[in-house]
């Protein structure tokens, strides 16, 4: 399983980006999936998920209401678009699939910098 992740960039704050994570090597409809971020010195943080067939999203407290993540089957590929973005929102953005709680698989991250 490969998960690639893309669309990050610098952007200012109350901008919008939105990212993509295309997977390949798996059976992506089956199988929920997430969006993590790391600032430096911060925690890894949960940001958003999603099941496997899109009926249910979950958002983390600090994007509700400025993140949707939704997903397309057909491409293989989950989204997060980001709006009223501000500089706490700086991080390197992670893709998880969710196969079980003991499997699982990243993304390689990419990088959005809001800059004040």
């Amino acid at each position: 399983v490969k998960l690639l992740e893309s669309g990050g960039g610098l952007v200012q704050a109350g901008g919008s980006l939105k990212l993509s994570c295309a997977q390949s090597g798996g059976t992506f409809s089956s199988y929920a999936m997430g969006w993590f971020r790391q600032a430096p010195g911060k925690e890894h943080e949960f940001v958003a998920a999603i099941s496997y067939s899109g009926n249910h999203t979950y958002y983390s407290d600090s994007v509700k209401g400025r993140f949707t993540i939704s997903r397309d089957n057909a491409k293989n590929t989950v989204y997060l678009e980001m709006n009223s973005l501000s500089p706490e929102d700086t991080a390197v953005y992670y893709c998880k699939m969710v196969v079980t709680t003991a499997e699982y698989y990243w993304g390689q991250g990419t990088q959005v910098t809001v800059s004040s």
